[in-house]
């Protein structure tokens, strides 16, 4: 396996994407220089070292599971590409236990969406693509996620590997990278992104760009209690993370979201973060969301702010 996305420019062909097969190689190759990280080209190496084992079922809709012929190198293999924060995987006998149950994730947002089935999914942030996958077992006829991690653009094309399925991609790119495709996406996600976003009603404004009418915006995010209108901006790190610019209440987010034009806005999940759900393991150990909490009060994070909580807010275009 390596990294090679000609296949991508051939699905695009005579779509409202076409346009990008002209403009997205020289970005591809901008995103995935080796300046961007040293590691890279010792992840590549890995990718080229993956068996070609042969494979019985491929499951995509309750879980990501591929099962088939084991190999006793796997797992070392795999592992090389530390650290995995979204997931579960299960691969030929594997389990990759990431930081993150991101399935978690998925059982909150997928009851509350119109059906994937058919439809062309922009997926923003997406990391190595776990919800891509999931998106493709709800039917979805073709998913582009966006992520500016080299790592985790390794990660996803270990896993399409062994899923080898030609309709989910994962880009080495962040929005601002990405072309104009107006009215091209039938649903698009944000999920994790909006906090670390400097100007969240821009981005917005630029998730609803890619959106045709009638089409489903899907914004999964950190928010707090408060009045519509309140938003915490926290004055450093918030859970040790340094890029954390606005986390509004759910009344704002819905707020900022009609001021950007869209409809039918509801928050559908409201979710505290536990340590089950966000943790360290033998996938990532780096430090997770126990250290990130308050050890005298785990309803706040080590620097004094509310607790991570998790809204989902779906609109229309």
């Amino acid at each position: 396996m390596k990294i090679d996305y000609s296949d991508f420019f051939q699905t695009l062909e005579s779509t409202p994407l076409e346009k990008w097969i002209k403009l997205l190689p020289e970005r591809i190759a901008h995103g995935l220089r080796y300046e961007r990280h040293g590691l890279l080209p010792e992840w590549e190496e890995m990718l080229a070292k993956l068996p070609s084992l042969e494979t019985a079922t491929i499951e995509l809709k309750d879980e990501v599971r591929v099962d088939g012929d084991a190999d006793p190198g796997l797992e070392a293999l795999l592992k090389q590409f530390h650290p995995w924060r979204k997931g579960p995987y299960h691969i030929h006998g594997v389990h990759i236990d990431t930081e993150w149950r991101s399935d978690w994730k998925w059982d909150r947002v997928r009851p509350h969406l119109q059906p994937l089935e058919g439809r062309t999914i922009l997926d923003v942030g997406c990391g190595n693509g776990y919800h891509c996958w999931r998106m493709l077992g709800e039917g979805a006829k073709l998913v582009v996620g966006i992520d500016p991690s080299p790592l985790f653009i390794c990660q996803f094309f270990a896993m399409k590997h062994f899923i080898q399925n030609p309709w989910a991609w994962v880009l080495p790119l962040g929005i601002e990278e990405v072309p104009d495709a107006p009215e091209a996406f039938d649903t698009v996600f944000s999920m994790g992104v909006l906090y670390h976003r400097k100007s969240p009603m821009e981005h917005i404004e630029r998730l609803k760009s890619f959106l045709r009418p009638g089409g489903e915006m899907v914004i999964e995010t950190l928010v707090v209690d408060g009045p519509e209108g309140y938003s915490l901006t926290p004055n450093g790190r918030y859970a040790k993370m340094r890029n954390v610019w606005f986390i509004p209440t759910p009344e704002t987010l819905e707020y900022w979201m009609h001021r950007c034009g869209l409809k039918n806005i509801r928050t559908v999940d409201i979710t505290t973060t536990s340590t089950d759900e966000q943790r360290s393991t033998n996938w990532m150990t780096f430090e997770s969301l126990p250290t990130f909490l308050d050890p005298a009060d785990p309803t706040k994070t080590v620097e004094g702010h509310p607790a991570p909580n998790r809204a989902v807010v779906v609109a229309t275009a």
